[in-house]
């Protein structure tokens, strides 16, 4: 038990060192400010490919790695998800590098909804009526910000929206974290090096080598991209459903904060209220969630008491 506590408490630091890195993304990013995001994107993709196969030979996994490079379904379903990961990394640069804030904060807030809302659809899962109506909720506030803000509802539309499929496609094939983000940079790795090509032969040039430090946080990138989705991955692993969904929302939280204090935006009044119906609706999925966790909980000591007692 207490080994089992450990565990737990090791991946609860985990889960946390994950959204305090992509909380704290947009101060990164202030680093390579002056970088055009697909140039950006593009080594951040390029240098992520040596981080994880470091890992991957690391931990073993070489042949696993060969196994999904040869299997033409895992293939197709990883190129389609390589192509959601690249535009969702292209439109949250994009987005903070001009100080859309709050827009990429809440592009993270609803993709936990909307992951929901694909899993009804194409996985066919089901929700209780308390969840259906914390979707409803969510989807009045997203409404809000669409009446109040159309010229940056698109921004978290593209966010949530991408980075949702790029979840269901995961979801459903048969690669691990570390396996799938590999092969998703070697897939993106030709035209990766076509395109920063191109951009230094064409006249523009490349900004890598222009600044020390801007230097140094491009190379940084590829660290900061795999670092924080292998350490999801393994406190997933350890932690309740509960605990892993509700850690989820801390990183927009914080996004939004920075886009309040470090950033200087303006909270608009549609925001607001898109904020505080979100939240809303987060309290009740959350509260839902753990109901219903307690209740499996107390029917198994139930179960369990139950067939400990014997005729005497």
């Amino acid at each position: 038990m207490g080994e089992e506590q450990t565990s737990r408490q090791r991946a609860l630091v985990f889960a946390l060192c994950t959204h305090a890195i992509w909380g704290s993304m947009p101060l990164y990013l202030l680093l390579v400010k002056d970088v055009p995001p697909l140039e950006f994107v593009a080594w951040r993709t390029l240098f992520t490919l040596p981080v994880c196969l470091l890992f991957v030979i690391s931990s073993g996994k070489l042949g696993q790695l060969r196994q999904t490079l040869t299997d033409r379904r895992t293939m197709l379903v990883l190129m389609a998800s390589a192509c959601m990961i690249a535009i969702n990394w292209f439109g949250y640069v994009w987005a903070i590098q001009n100080e859309y804030v709050y827009a990429a904060s809440l592009g993270y807030y609803i993709l936990p909804l909307n992951m929901m809302l694909l899993g009804f659809v194409f996985l066919k899962e089901r929700m209780n009526k308390v969840q259906v109506v914390a979707v409803a909720l969510a989807a009045i506030g997203v409404g809000a910000l669409a009446a109040g803000a159309l010229t940056t509802m698109w921004i978290s539309l593209l966010l949530g929206t991408t980075f949702g499929i790029y979840g269901l496609l995961r979801k459903t094939v048969a690669a691990g974290p570390l396996i799938g983000l590999t092969t998703e940079a070697i897939i993106l790795l030709p035209l990766v090096a076509g395109y920063l090509t191109w951009i230094n032969t064409s006249g523009d040039g490349l900004t890598l080598g222009r600044d020390m430090l801007e230097t140094l946080a491009i190379i940084a990138g590829g660290l900061v991209t795999a670092t924080p989705l292998l350490l999801f991955a393994t406190a997933a692993r350890a932690l309740p459903y509960t605990t892993i969904g509700f850690l989820q929302f801390i990183s927009p939280t914080a996004i939004l904060i920075l886009g309040l204090t470090v950033f200087g935006e303006e909270m608009k009044p549609a925001q607001l209220v898109c904020f505080a119906l979100i939240w809303a609706a987060i309290a009740l999925f959350t509260w839902d969630l753990l109901h219903s966790a307690n209740k499996a909980r107390k029917a198994r000591r139930g179960a369990v008491l139950g067939r400990g007692v014997t005729p005497q």
